[in-house]
């Protein structure tokens, strides 16, 4: 592909190569979605839909979906007559997220404490912790936040609720990459990790209380980090 007159921040960007056997708005939306969080394509940045298009050797209608996936997600922004643009992360955006999704999962935690797992998904979330230990001895960070929102979603598929998977993937979107940024951090990931233990053990305890607590310092943790993460990549935020 010709990438001369690709603009700044898509140029040196390596894509995979199209999966024909799968939706091309959808490989689109992953990659654009995966140069944002790593910041290849950094807050600020022009994202010209024509580029991507000429990247991918798509059409329109792909990458007009994928777009509109990115817009929803709040990872661009389109202003009038100039284009498409990452968006800078928001503090107020993020808390805002954060206690949506806290209320989401205290709910979910609590309903699992009363009815349990079943099987199939229990294995399902015992095979995401593994596959997640693995990334994180490889420093593999991406791959440890996919495993990361296997395991919540994986816990609200649990509660028989379609919709709070939904949900809960929506509003995590706006935490997507803050939580990037704070897996930099020494032993961060290990300590997730180890949360997520902690979580899953009293869930199978049927022990509520130490569930909802061990969720909720969980949750927080990454809040925890925010004033730091704003002084380090002052940047990235509005």
């Amino acid at each position: 592909m010709n990438d001369v007159s690709a603009p700044p921040g898509l140029a040196d960007i390596k894509f995979p190569a199209l999966d024909l056997d799968r939706p091309v708005a959808e490989q689109i939306f992953e990659a654009i979605k995966t140069a944002i969080l790593t910041t290849d394509l950094p807050p600020g940045c022009l994202v010209s839909e024509a580029e991507v298009g000429a990247r991918f050797g798509a059409s329109r209608t792909p990458v007009r979906e994928a777009f509109t996936q990115l817009r929803d997600d709040g990872l661009i922004i389109t202003r009038p007559s100039r284009g498409n643009y990452v968006s800078k992360l928001s503090e107020h955006r993020i808390r805002e997220a954060q206690f949506i999704r806290e209320a989401l999962e205290t709910a979910n935690v609590a309903q699992l404490c009363r009815t349990g797992i079943p099987a199939p998904i229990l294995a399902e979330i015992e095979a995401a912790l593994s596959r997640q230990a693995q990334h994180a001895a490889a420093g593999d960070d991406l791959g440890f936040q996919r495993m990361d929102d296997l395991f919540h979603s994986l816990l609200a598929r649990a509660t028989g609720f379609g919709r709070a998977e939904t949900l809960l993937g929506r509003e995590k979107a706006a935490l997507d990459r803050l939580r990037v940024l704070a897996l930099t951090e020494r032993n961060h990931s290990e300590r997730l990790l180890a949360e997520h233990r902690e979580i899953l053990d009293a869930i199978l305890a049927r022990d509520a209380e130490a569930a909802d607590a061990a969720l909720r310092a969980h949750l927080r943790s990454v809040l925890s980090l925010l004033s730091g993460m704003i002084d380090a990549h002052r940047d990235h935020f509005e």
